[in-house]
């Protein structure tokens, strides 16, 4: 039973630093823009992967 004297404030204190970290991330602007990056990802322009010097392709040494 006296566990319970602590597991109380312990858990009163991790939802109060979850509760501040939460308006922490709303305060520096983390959930300003939520579909930029799915966007981004689609409309990416990647260009073809450089050659590798060693000549190796996709990690697997030719013999």
């Amino acid at each position: 039973m006296t566990i319970i004297l602590l597991l109380i404030p312990a858990a009163l204190l991790l939802a109060l630093f979850g509760l501040g970290a939460f308006f922490w991330t709303v305060r520096s602007g983390q959930y300003e823009d939520m579909d930029g990056a799915a966007q981004r990802i689609l409309l990416d322009d990647d260009g073809p992967l450089p050659e590798r010097a060693d000549g190796d392709q996709d990690g697997k040494r030719s013999r």
